[in-house]
C-alpha cells in the first residue's frame, strides 16, 4: 500500500513538474527567443531533480533540487523553491553562457527530432529505470513536449547525454568548491575522477566551472598534482 502511494506521489510530481516546465518555457518563448528544457526526476540520483533551460541566444539556467520525501512530490518546483530557504537542502541555481557549438548543437538535435513533437519513449520492452525526462521547445508561442525513460531516437538520446553532461559538470564544480573549502586533499581524488569522465565525454561546458578550476590551479595550498589535473580540464576547454 505504501508503495503504491509512493508510485502515486511520484507520478504526481512529475506531472507537476512537466506542467511547470511548459509553462516557464512558454514564458521564454514569448520573448522571441526559441528555448529548449531538459527536466530529469530520478531519485536514486544526485541530484534527485534538475532543470536545465537553454535558449537561442545561448543563455543557460540550471536548477537543481533536494525531493526530501514523497510528501515533496505534492508540491510544484515553484512551491519548493519559495520554502527552499528553510529547508537544509535548499533548490541551486546558476545562470551561464553556453557555447556557439553546443548551442547550435543542441538546437540542430532539437530540430533532428521534429521539436519533440511526438512520443520518443521506448516501449518495446522494459527498460532499466534511469528516470524520467522530459524535454520541452517553446518558440512563437508554440511548445511541444516529450517524456520518456528512455529512447532510441538518436538525436533524443544525444540530446539526453548533452545535458545529462552539463549538469555532471556543474555538480562535480559544486564538489569541488566543497572539498577546497572542507577538505582540500580530496580534491586531487575528485579531479582525477572528473578527468576520467572528460575522456570519455561525459562532462558539458567545462567553461561554466572555469572560475573554480582556475581557484583551485593558482591555489599554492592545494597539492601540485590537483593542481595539474585541474589545469588539464582547463586545457580541454580552451582555457
Amino acid at each position: 500500500m505504501k508503495r503504491w502511494l509512493g508510485n502515486r506521489m511520484l507520478i504526481a510530481f512529475l506531472l507537476c513538474a512537466g506542467s511547470a516546465v511548459a509553462q516557464n518555457a512558454a514564458a521564454l518563448g514569448d520573448t522571441g527567443r526559441a528555448v529548449v528544457t531538459f527536466d530529469r526526476v530520478w531519485r536514486a540520483a544526485t541530484p534527485p531533480q534538475y532543470t536545465i533551460t537553454v535558449d537561442s541566444s545561448g543563455k543557460g539556467r540550471y536548477v537543481s533540487r533536494e525531493v526530501a520525501d514523497a510528501a515533496d512530490a505534492t508540491k510544484e518546483p515553484e512551491s519548493a523553491a519559495k520554502e527552499g530557504a528553510s529547508q537544509e537542502d535548499p533548490d541551486f541555481t546558476l545562470e551561464f553562457d553556453v557555447t556557439p557549438s553546443t548551442r547550435e548543437l543542441i538546437f540542430q538535435l532539437t530540430k533532428d527530432a521534429n521539436y519533440f513533437e511526438g512520443d520518443y519513449d521506448y516501449k518495446a520492452h522494459r527498460m532499466a529505470d534511469t528516470g524520467k525526462k522530459v524535454l520541452t521547445y517553446a518558440a512563437a508561442g508554440k511548445i511541444f513536449q516529450t517524456t520518456y525513460n528512455w529512447s532510441e531516437n538518436k538525436a533524443i538520446d544525444r540530446l539526453t547525454r548533452v545535458f545529462q553532461g552539463i549538469s555532471a559538470t556543474i555538480e562535480h564544480g559544486r564538489k569541488l568548491q566543497f572539498l577546497r573549502r572542507f577538505d582540500k586533499l580530496g580534491l586531487e581524488a575528485e579531479l582525477k575522477g572528473m578527468e576520467a569522465m572528460a575522456a570519455d565525454n561525459e562532462l558539458m561546458e567545462i567553461q561554466i566551472i572555469a572560475p573554480t578550476l582556475e581557484n583551485i590551479a593558482n591555489d599554492v595550498n592545494i597539492l601540485n598534482i590537483a593542481r595539474q589535473r585541474a589545469r588539464r580540464l582547463l586545457a580541454l576547454n580552451g582555457s
